[in-house]
């Protein structure tokens, strides 16, 4: 009796499994194919990732691809991650204007949930009412020209005290001017988010670094997030949760330094001393949290999330770039040798230099623009997620690719 019912078992297991088997076969057979766009030679299960060894910068690689594939538009596939890389000005507009909608949402693998689990902020959040309100906010109350503008003296003050650094240096020693480039950069960032230099400012400058190697999408957790053997042996979870830990640790130590300062100023001995000063980043985050007359309300960890994206993006994308702008002026003896010569021209008997001097600088003007086009702050940009397939320069962007 037993054996009987087993057999049974068995054979409404098989059943079963061929019943989903001629579905599945029927359901692609009857599906049309898509056109995906150009990809080069693929493996089994780790499909295109092996092109990507072709250089250690990431994007180089994406880069060399292109260039052989000769398309405006094509499709990697990146272990279990469908990627599509534009590498075209045309199709980019395309992709921004006339399927914006569908690529207006941003990956949030688990990775990023690990680093961003209370809120999303500005970089990934989804597309709807909160990341339209976040956009709104920073556009109009945190990154105006008015604002921008009005922290001024802090950068004017952070860059002479880069110059008395350098100046202060023993003759003979070296100067790790990348490092002071980081530093200074850091300092003027927290200073127009609290007021202030950060105390801790080093130990955020270590967790931000790994962060933003976490943060960029080429790990093994993004490209086979359902292998149990990447999760236990990658390592990238879990390092985006001590990150995550450690990050949001710093924000509340930010948060009680301004208020500290905060209270100092409110003191009576100080009051008259501080009168109009200019409010920082994090007072007008803190009063829009307060007022609450938000279509979605502003929580403690998404003013959290904005401080990090913010700080993030502050700091990485101009020290980078003042730092590649250095190696190339001195690479290159004739061009620092003209910019130098241009500004002892403009500033001629000026003991300081201010952001209004920089306005007739036009050669030096010409060297960051030169530097921005050789090295790009993010040259595959933060990525985009299709949320549903979209028709593109003859071919198919697949529904939930990653679109760079």
């Amino acid at each position: 009796m037993a054996m009987q019912q087993l057999v049974c078992w068995l054979c409404a297991f098989l059943a079963l499994l061929l019943l989903k088997l001629i579905k599945k076969r029927g359901a692609r057979t009857t599906a049309p194919a898509l056109k995906l766009p150009p990809s080069p030679s693929s493996l089994p299960f780790i499909h295109n990732l092996h092109h990507l060894l072709r250089s250690p910068i990431a994007h180089r690689a994406v880069a060399d691809i292109a260039r052989e594939l000769d398309a405006p538009l094509m499709y990697l596939q990146l272990g279990e991650l469908p990627a599509v890389f534009v590498s075209s000005a045309d199709a980019a507009r395309e992709m921004m204007k006339v399927h914006d909608m569908k690529f207006a949402w941003r990956p949030y693998p688990p990775t990023i949930q690990k680093l961003r689990p209370m809120g999303k902020g500005i970089f990934f959040a989804p597309y709807g009412a909160l990341w339209r309100q976040l956009r709104k906010i920073s556009i109009v109350k945190l990154l105006s020209v008015r604002r921008v503008h009005s922290f001024h003296r802090v950068r004017e003050e952070e860059a002479g005290r880069l110059v008395a650094a350098i100046a202060a240096t023993p003759p003979g020693e070296t100067v790790n001017l990348c490092e002071q480039i980081f530093w200074v950069i850091a300092d003027s960032t927290m200073r127009t988010m609290i007021g202030e230099r950060f105390e801790r400012r080093d130990e955020f400058l270590v967790v931000l670094a790994d962060i933003v190697k976490i943060a960029s999408g080429f790990t093994m957790a993004e490209w086979f997030p359902s292998s149990w053997l990447v999760r236990a042996f990658g390592g990238t979870r879990r390092r985006g949760h001590r990150g995550y830990l450690t990050t949001y640790k710093l924000v509340e130590n930010a948060y009680r330094q301004r208020q500290k300062r905060k209270e100092a100023m409110a003191a009576p001995s100080t009051r008259n001393a501080v009168t109009g000063e200019e409010e920082d980043l994090m007072d007008e985050l803190m009063r829009i949290h307060e007022e609450g007359d938000l279509e979605v309300p502003l929580t403690i960890g998404n003013i959290k999330a904005v401080t990090i994206d913010l700080f993030g993006a502050g700091t990485e994308t101009s020290s980078d770039a003042l730092q590649w702008a250095m190696s190339e002026l001195m690479r290159n003896p004739r061009v620092m040798q003209k910019a130098q010569a241009e500004l002892r021209d403009k500033l001629r008997g000026k003991p300081t230099v201010t952001e209004a001097d920089l306005a007739d600088m036009t050669y030096l003007k010409l060297v960051v623009k030169e530097t921005l086009r050789l090295h790009p702050a993010l040259p595959l940009l933060v990525p985009r997620e299709c949320n549903e397939s979209a028709r593109s320069w003859g071919t198919t962007c697949p529904k939930a690719s990653s679109c760079s």
